[in-house]
């Protein structure tokens, strides 16, 4: 992920928000596509084995979806000639990653259930066992989202926190769509896998001073204070493909790798909770799995809204299935 980080919601919003959560349910497929869930967990199973790191890059592909004009699949479409998608925001371009296992995921489901479930339910649903089988909680994802048949540039730049958000913008950032300052801190904790490209790091090891110093020039070793941006770091430096609490841990050290990391623990509102989630991985471990159901709950497209895509690519044309309505404000 991206930096991830989340706080308070007006009572307006929370009317709303309840009546948005009531629009999807986990038995949404039952009937039409009973054996789903089964299909994508057993995707993701192949796709870990075939590369550990995918589990970190599913769950980023889902935050990162959801934060743009909600859960609805709009990061999974390719440019078109009527709109530019999300892929080439900053905050995705090249680096965002896991199409394929998505593009993979649709195709097996399509065979099984034709025009039935959504590349957004998908994606929720692979984000959830990304988790869980690289040793995370599970949880039971609430399903009956649509697909989004437009994409937004603009909105993919402003709407997902940086790296080098400061504590104050990541709950600002993550108030904006709902989520607390504790559902922030521990959604933050999905950065306990996966890794980060030297670019989102690079001020940090070289300029901070809220840093280990022995950490600091071991990342130094694999990221120059100059030219390409690519190479890569865990997250995590002990666990980096294990979902487990030792990013808080790394915290209390001086050892976030990211800025927006290191924030949560820098003799600030969060501090408390970062030694909290550091001693207690039960109670990270249930309230990441919380949060990450209300995450997924964003802005959803229900009902007549959006559409069911073949491909998750590109959005169904406008003669190729009756199940397409006419464009519906969504739910706020």
């Amino acid at each position: 992920m991206a930096s991830l980080a989340w706080y308070s919601i007006s009572g307006s919003f929370d009317t709303i928000f309840a009546f948005a959560n009531a629009q999807l349910s986990p038995t949404f497929y039952a009937s039409t596509c009973p054996n789903v869930q089964t299909i994508v967990r057993n995707a993701m199973r192949t796709a870990i084995n075939n590369e550990l790191r995918i589990g970190a890059s599913i769950l980023r592909l889902f935050f990162h979806d959801c934060f743009v004009n909600g859960c609805d699949g709009s990061i999974l479409l390719d440019d078109t000639a009527t709109f530019t998608g999300e892929k080439t925001a900053n905050p995705n371009r090249n680096s965002i990653r896991g199409f394929e296992v998505i593009d993979t995921i649709k195709t097996q489901v399509e065979a099984a259930c034709n025009a039935t479930v959504s590349c957004a339910d998908i994606l929720a649903l692979a984000a959830k066992d990304g988790v869980g089988l690289l040793g995370g909680p599970t949880w039971t994802v609430p399903l009956g989202r649509r697909d989004a048949r437009t994409a937004s540039l603009s909105a993919a730049n402003a709407q997902i926190p940086s790296p080098f958000s400061s504590l104050a913008t990541l709950i600002t950032m993550f108030s904006a769509k709902g989520l607390n300052a504790r559902e922030m801190t521990v959604l933050s904790g999905g950065h306990t896998f996966g890794f980060a490209q030297c670019s989102t790091f690079r001020a940090r090891i070289y300029n901070e001073t809220n840093i280990n110093p022995t950490f600091a020039a071991n990342r130094r070793g694999t990221c120059p204070a100059s030219g390409s941006g690519t190479n890569l770091a865990p997250l995590d430096v002990q666990t980096p493909n294990r979902f487990d609490n030792n990013y808080y841990t790394n915290l209390l050290t001086q050892r976030g790798l990211l800025h927006s990391d290191q924030v949560l623990f820098n003799n600030g509102s969060q501090d408390s909770l970062v030694r909290l989630y550091s001693n207690n991985l039960a109670t990270f471990r249930s309230d990441f799995a919380a949060a990450m159901v209300k995450m997924g709950n964003i802005s959803p497209l229900t009902g007549s809204n959006g559409e069911i895509r073949r491909n998750c690519r590109t959005p169904l044309e406008s003669n190729e299935s009756s199940n397409r309505h006419p464009r519906s404000s969504r739910l706020r």
